[in-house]
């Protein structure tokens, strides 16, 4: 399957699209308070320029002349932050199949529903299929699809590490040496994709977990890791910890719901080796019917969060949205919450990605920086759950959603 992909994916390649954000709009958001990053002051009245898909003003109502052919949002009353990643979502629903051929409309209708209208401009993709997700991101960079700027990573499952919950005759990369893994992840670095995924930890349903090597994780990181490129890991268990830690991956893509806490010494090596986490929290209230069960799941995630913020790591906002269908990021905002502060959480989807992936220009508002905006209905520093309430979302300048 994966020479099938190289193939294809190096036709779709070829040749270079050139960027939407050349033909954008010049772009007003008058009136609105802006939060210019998670750490910073609020700015009432503000407006915000935007040309050529940057920005290219920003400053106080009155300080900042309005281009006469500028389209102008009217921002009263509401909220300016920058534009939201999501570093853990899957484009493997039906209607993402054969996305190069796809009619637009449907692709931007559930794009909004699962990602726009809920002010995601950056996304990462941790496994799904290269043959629909690169002519997507191609549409998307052309203009024909409303929607986020996507990094796409390769999965590599151990050897038998078939999740349960995926289909029993679903075809995955399974590593059962090191060999394997390193032509696996040199294979995803052909198809230019953008990282790796590796399941470090499998869950089987009623049989045992399944744990990756660390020789073999060890091996696709160092692929990964020679082009620059991040590795996320999937643990289960305290043993894919471990090899999170020992292979030197970059960002676990969940908490772990099995164990009560980190230990003091996988705080240490988190901090020393600069791991990041996706807390993924919401997660667990799809996976069992037993309250009960979620219950003790949720308190054992959100320890972790608490723990792991706590030690200064990084934390990335994410939902494995996709894979679930709860579209909506409230709950996952409330759920943060009980471990982080609201800033705290607003930086988990802004400033934190923005420096952790070194996207320079993005993460804040800022004159220079990527014209990626989130327009919201209220003040997300007086309850979180306004982070959901999007009412503009808006990526090199192009408005991608607009609540109606």
């Amino acid at each position: 399957m994966t020479g099938t992909w190289l193939r294809i994916a190096l036709f779709l390649i070829g040749s270079a699209v050139a960027s939407v954000a050349a033909h954008a709009e010049t772009m007003v958001l008058r009136g609105g308070t802006l939060y210019a990053s998670a750490d910073a002051a609020a700015l009432p009245d503000a407006v915000i320029v935007i040309s050529d898909g940057v920005i290219s003003a920003v400053g106080k109502s009155g300080d900042v002349k309005v281009p006469a052919d500028a389209r102008v949002i009217d921002c009263s009353g509401k909220t300016v932050v920058a534009g939201f990643w999501n570093s853990h979502v899957h484009f493997t629903e039906h209607v993402w199949h054969n996305a190069g051929e796809t009619p637009a409309a449907p692709l931007t209708q559930h794009m909004q529903e699962m990602l726009t209208r809920w002010g995601f401009t950056t996304v990462w993709d941790l496994g799904s299929d290269p043959r629909n997700i690169l002519p997507l991101r191609k549409r998307i960079a052309a203009g024909e699809v409303a929607g986020p700027n996507i990094f796409l990573a390769g999965s590599v499952f151990p050897k038998d590490g078939h999740p349960a919950y995926l289909p029993a005759d679903m075809q995955l990369p399974e590593a059962s040496t090191p060999d394997e893994a390193t032509q696996l992840a040199r294979s995803y670095m052909d198809l230019n994709l953008d990282g790796v995924k590796l399941f470090t930890g499998v869950y089987k349903g009623n049989k045992p977990v399944v744990n990756m090597d660390p020789a073999i994780a060890r091996a696709a990181v160092d692929v990964a890791h020679a082009q620059g490129k991040p590795v996320f890991a999937h643990p289960q268990n305290k043993t894919g910890v471990e090899t999170v830690i020992t292979a030197g991956v970059d960002i676990m893509a969940h908490t772990d719901p099995s164990e009560g806490g980190y230990t003091p010494e996988q705080l240490a090596r988190f901090k020393a080796q600069g791991i990041a986490l996706i807390p993924t929290l919401s997660l667990f209230t799809t996976v069992v019917l037993d309250p009960a069960v979620t219950n003790r799941l949720l308190a054992a995630t959100v320890n972790q969060l608490k723990q792991f913020s706590e030690n200064g790591g990084p934390v990335l906002f994410g939902t494995d949205v996709g894979f679930t269908k709860l579209y909506d990021t409230t709950q996952e905002y409330q759920l943060m919450h009980r471990a982080l502060s609201e800033r705290q959480v607003l930086a988990s989807l802004t400033t934190n990605p923005a420096r952790f992936f070194k996207a320079a220009k993005k993460g804040k508002v800022e004159q220079g920086f990527d014209a990626d905006l989130v327009v919201l209905d209220g003040d997300p520093l007086s309850d979180v759950a306004n982070l959901a309430k999007v009412s503009t979302t808006i990526r090199a300048g192009h408005v991608i959603y607009q609540k109606p």
